[in-house]
């Protein structure tokens, strides 16, 4: 998995751009919202990755914020939306936007999406309604990003070989906000008791 790319800005073409890590250039699809926000070329910069693995291709989506990839994640997990779909949801409105208007059941903001109908945003209000939350000081909604790093955590120790129920019950009781890399750690001390 290629959660996060740190390198240099070499092509800008919407929705992708190439970043050029170590001298490989990978390309990512980013959300306009993100490409706005891009440095100017021969730049460094950093993005938070998703990898989407499908039968006929390995694509890779890029986002400026943790909360915007978190976003993403929740988007395709909805029936009937797909990664390019979900792309192009964070493309007409931020993260922020997107949480209040499920929040307030706006099914006609929603479906103002490209390939967003009526149907699949009264889905959407369905779906993803309690899995984005206010932001602790007020503001914008954003998604909860603890539920997120949780996800992580579990993902690596399936990675290493542990099984859906132990992993789960190793990241049960960790600290809410604890990071990935810490919470894996903690998950293993947790898994050898």
């Amino acid at each position: 998995m290629i959660g996060r790319l740190n390198g240099k800005l070499v092509e800008k073409q919407p929705p992708q751009i190439v970043i050029d890590v170590g001298g490989v250039g990978y390309e990512v699809d980013v959300s306009m919202q993100t490409f706005y926000t891009l440095p100017p070329l021969g730049e460094p910069v950093q993005l938070f990755t998703q990898l989407v693995v499908r039968e006929d291709a390995h694509l890779l989506f890029g986002f400026g914020s943790a909360q915007e990839r978190a976003t993403f994640r929740q988007l395709v997990k909805v029936s009937g939306i797909g990664a390019k779909t979900a792309l192009g949801i964070l493309s007409a409105m931020s993260a922020g936007e997107l949480a209040q208007a499920v929040a307030q059941e706006d099914v006609g903001r929603l479906s103002s999406a490209p390939g967003i109908g009526k149907k699949t945003a009264e889905r959407m209000v369905l779906e993803l309604r309690g899995k984005l939350t206010p932001a602790a000081d007020g503001g914008l909604l954003v998604p909860a990003p603890a539920a997120d790093e949780t996800d992580d955590i579990v993902s690596t120790l399936l990675a290493l070989g542990y099984n859906e129920r132990e992993a789960r019950a190793a990241v049960k009781n960790l600290p809410v906000g604890t990071e990935v890399g810490e919470g894996v750690r903690l998950a293993l001390k947790n898994l050898l008791k």
